[in-house]
């Protein structure tokens, strides 16, 4: 039996007996300071999972609290502001998303406010990338632009400076020398894009309990048509789709104790979970804080996540960043003597400030579509089976956020995002073996569930992973290995019609 579901059971049989159940690793562990002792034991309470499957939970059905949009599930169910922002909080929304949307075009131009693009770039809009504020895909073949999914570049430190600058957290990872941290498949007239991302797939069959299998299809990254010279003989390639754009803002105000607190790298407690904080440079105080967003959880708020979204995929300057060639390198003379967008009577960076915080505003408040069929039986028995299987070891169902949070609309929020946004080992079969920060090869963060169930309503697809190759569910969780071996494990000895109430429940977030 899983220790995570020997805990399930004993926090189950403790309830029944009226018993209190306080894991004695939570009697050391420090509290939060923005919370009187008052409120921290009631976030205690409410936030301790559930050992009752016969019915739904309180305000579970509200996934986002205050801020969960109630409107009928669409294609644009993920594009909707927070439920509670007031009618200025409306108004910067609304501004925000048509920036989001906005079409940059390269340098000079006559639409001076949109100069700027590239010279090499991903995608001309944010919302390109970000597809209906939702979830990326793989390119349907060889010959398509990626797109909402690009390949990572980097090499190995070799100098000791090198070495340093990633063990301050100065930098993540050094970029390949020619063709910098990512591959741009796209360039303004008159430059060749720097190459095009090939992949192929091989499939392999797992056998399930039941009499049931499932095809999965493993992937293999290369590149083609490199326009500026060979890469390094050492790159590391890492393949990445673009995540969903919901509930960033409540995420970012999870508060960092309760996600320290989440933390055993060195599995302390033996349960087999050894999930870890990524720990980030702030350059403006010194000190390293919490990484919540990207795949290997390597930004640290939804403004920085922007900045460089902008930089890498748009080729963008702003205030905070200033690359007005995006990630051009000094190996890429003719990409460097192209010209640039930014004018300093609008402001500084080709994305100046008010550009930046009306997107960065926009973005915290995408909101999580509410629950559906929350007292469904059999969601209740696949929500029984998440559990008891293990999967909360890493996809903690909730989280109060800060009670002093910026924007008081996200602050003291009852939230169900379904992830600790820690580092785990998911396995060989999911690394990419490049290690960002503190991140391994086979680490990556806990991707938040909410929403999942609607990616194909909003995408039109149904692939998971960071790097799409699951195209449903239950080949995303076969995926799963390392830490989350044991949950996997319990998945593939259900029977078939538990699997189907899993999945149904999953569907239902």
């Amino acid at each position: 039996m899983p220790t995570s579901f020997g805990k399930s059971l004993s926090l189950y049989c403790a309830l029944l007996c009226g018993m209190t159940l306080v894991p004695a690793t939570a009697l050391a562990q420090p509290s939060r300071d923005d919370l009187s002792v008052q409120d921290l034991k009631r976030v205690e309470k409410v936030t301790q999972p559930t050992s009752d499957f016969t019915k739904a939970e309180a305000f579970e059905n509200k996934s986002a609290g205050a801020p969960t949009s109630k409107k009928s599930v669409t294609s644009k169910s993920f594009s909707h502001s927070s439920a509670n922002l007031p009618f200025k909080g409306e108004r910067d929304f609304k501004l925000g998303n048509s920036l989001f949307k906005k079409i940059w075009v390269s340098s000079p131009s006559s639409t001076k406010a949109s100069d700027g693009l590239g010279p090499l770039f991903n995608a001309r809009s944010c919302q390109r990338c970000h597809l209906q504020d939702g979830r990326g895909h793989p390119p349907e073949s060889n010959e398509d632009l990626a797109t909402s999914m690009f390949l990572r570049l980097s090499v190995p430190p070799r100098t000791d400076a090198e070495k340093q600058a990633i063990t301050t957290g100065t930098l993540l990872r050094i970029p390949e020398p020619t063709y910098g941290g990512q591959l741009q498949d796209q360039a303004v007239t008159g430059l060749p894009a720097e190459g095009k991302m090939r992949i192929s797939y091989e499939e392999e069959v797992v056998e399930l309990e039941g009499g049931e299998s499932v095809s999965l299809r493993r992937p293999s990254y290369s590149v083609a048509e490199l326009a500026y010279g060979n890469m390094d003989p050492e790159v590391m390639l890492s393949p990445r789709v673009a995540p969903p754009m919901i509930g960033l803002g409540l995420l970012e105000e999870i508060h960092e104790q309760d996600l320290l607190n989440l933390a055993d790298p060195e599995d302390k407690d033996g349960d087999g979970i050894s999930g870890k904080a990524s720990l980030v440079l702030n350059p403006e105080t010194g000190q390293k804080e919490i990484g919540r967003f990207g795949w290997k959880a390597s930004n640290r708020n939804v403004h920085t996540q922007s900045v460089n979204a902008f930089a890498g995929d748009i080729g963008l300057s702003t205030p905070d960043l200033a690359a007005h060639w995006g990630d051009c390198t000094e190996k890429q003379p003719s990409c460097l003597s192209q010209p640039h967008g930014s004018q300093h009577n609008l402001g500084e960076g080709e994305a100046p400030q008010k550009v930046l915080d009306l997107v960065v505003f926009y973005s915290r408040n995408l909101a999580v579509p509410a629950r559906r069929n929350v007292n469904d039986p059999t969601v209740l028995k696949g929500k029984e089976l998440f559990y008891k299987s293990g999967c909360i070891s890493c996809h903690k169902p909730k989280f109060v956020t800060r009670r002093d949070a910026a924007q008081k609309e996200l602050a003291f929020q009852l939230i169900w995002p379904y992830s600790d946004l820690l580092l785990h080992d998911m396995g060989e079969g999911l690394s990419d073996n490049r290690p960002v920060g503190n991140a391994t090869g086979r680490e990556w963060r806990t991707p938040p569930l909410w929403g999942i169930g609607l990616t194909e309503k909003v995408n039109g697809h149904t692939n998971f992973l960071h790097d799409g190759r699951a195209r449903n569910l239950l080949e995303a969780i076969i995926w799963h290995g390392g830490e989350a071996k044991q949950a996997r494990d319990n998945v593939v000895a259900m029977s078939p019609e538990e699997r189907k109430s899993l999945i149904t429940f999953l569907e239902s977030l």
